[in-house]
């Protein structure tokens, strides 16, 4: 299995959707953290997934805590625009746990702090734009992951 793919808390369904897809298409897992911003069985989530859903590995928890107490001690990397490192220099490996925040405001201060030295930003060449949809975000960074592990 590539990647682990985690959702600190999203909000956008029509992003989880396209997200699971996107776990399914590289071999990953997608492990989702509550409290959503929608419902599960909300019909943009299975929109933007199409009828690939039903074949993800998908696996949830019903908080921060539940999910760090599981997989805390693992190889986690954070993708924040408060990074101070790019993700070109992330020493990606199979199976690693790739952890993303929520749409409006990224992920948590705490994991920010906890987790500093694994913090990395996909870069932006504007000064007109904050941050890249979370889509996206995921996108680039699992297949820039798949570029160094295969």
């Amino acid at each position: 299995m590539p990647f682990n793919i985690v959702l600190v808390e999203p909000e956008i369904p029509n992003n989880t959707g396209n997200i699971g897809r996107l776990a399914l298409a590289s071999g990953s897992t997608l492990h989702l953290i509550k409290p959503f911003g929608f419902e599960l069985d909300d019909k943009r989530v299975k929109r933007a997934g199409l009828d690939y859903w039903q074949h993800l590995d998908l696996r949830i928890y019903d908080s921060l805590d539940d999910f760090l107490s599981q997989h805390g001690s693992k190889n986690l990397v954070f993708f924040s625009s408060h990074g101070t490192k790019n993700h070109w220099s992330i020493p990606f490996e199979d199976g690693q746990f790739l952890v993303f925040g929520k749409e409006s405001v990224g992920l948590p201060s705490s994991l920010l702090t906890s987790y500093k030295n694994d913090l990395y930003k996909i870069p932006l060449y504007s000064e007109h734009v904050r941050s890249l949809n979370l889509a996206n975000a995921v996108g680039i960074a699992v297949y820039e992951g798949l570029k160094h592990i295969q």
